[in-house]
């Protein structure tokens, strides 16, 4: 099943001179529960793509469906709901709120919809990212890879279609990168969630099912490396 479908999308950036086609006119599919490794050099357009998938940069032409759902035909509230309740984010610097704990930071997604949180699940997640214990911690009182994996909670805990990491591991040491990316596995075969995460990192790349390569706007290389737990 194709939970993600890109036809033909183009974003572009200023007028005239200054226009920068950071996207030109780049379709793909992403089957749920794949793993896709998205790379390319700086300025290549790989978190612009990002970006329009998560429902966050919306494109100059073209379509993105998710999970079957036109995205942009969306207006700016119901683009915010869907972004809450169908895309999970994880983002190179955490972006965690400094003032709240870990639990606070975790479930701030489901409370800003107005829902519940699911105890059970926030528990499961909590064992899962080896938070226990950590629950009342503000971010400063945590390491870098606590804090990202605070952030994977937070992405995690509305059970999103779609997992987009953007760096994820940008500012982690070797053992905290790898330790990040054995989690976000273990998210894609647990909950059969699509994972998608831009990375400079070739190892992490390698560890993917499918690898997508960009350059100047363009997807320039798209191979699978092996079969998906979908």
């Amino acid at each position: 099943m194709q939970i993600v479908e890109v036809q033909n999308v183009t974003k572009i950036y200023g007028e005239g001179e200054n226009e920068v086609r950071a996207l030109d006119n780049v379709s793909l599919q992403i089957a749920q529960g794949e793993f896709v490794a998205i790379i390319g050099p700086s300025g290549s357009g790989k978190s612009t793509l990002l970006h329009v998938l998560g429902g966050v940069d919306r494109p100059t032409s073209g379509k993105v469906f998710l999970n079957g759902q036109d995205v942009y035909a969306q207006n700016e509230e119901q683009l915010a709901i869907f972004r809450r309740r169908q895309v999970g984010l994880i983002y190179q610097f955490y972006n965690l709120i400094p003032v709240l704990n870990v639990v606070e930071n975790m479930t701030l997604p489901v409370l800003m919809d107005g829902r519940r949180v699911n105890e059970t699940r926030l528990q499961e997640l909590l064992q899962t990212l080896w938070l226990v214990g950590r629950e009342n911690n503000l971010p400063n009182q945590l390491s870098g890879g606590q804090q990202q994996r605070v952030s994977i909670g937070r992405a995690l805990m509305n059970a999103p279609t779609v997992v987009l990491a953007d760096e994820p591991t940008g500012n982690l040491d070797s053992k905290n990168s790898q330790e990040i990316v054995e989690l976000l596995k273990l998210s894609n075969r647990k909950y059969r969630q699509t994972l998608i995460v831009i990375t400079h990192d070739e190892s992490i790349a390698l560890q993917a099912d499918r690898i997508i390569a960009i350059e100047d706007g363009r997807i320039t290389k798209d191979e699978r490396i092996r079969g998906t737990n979908a």
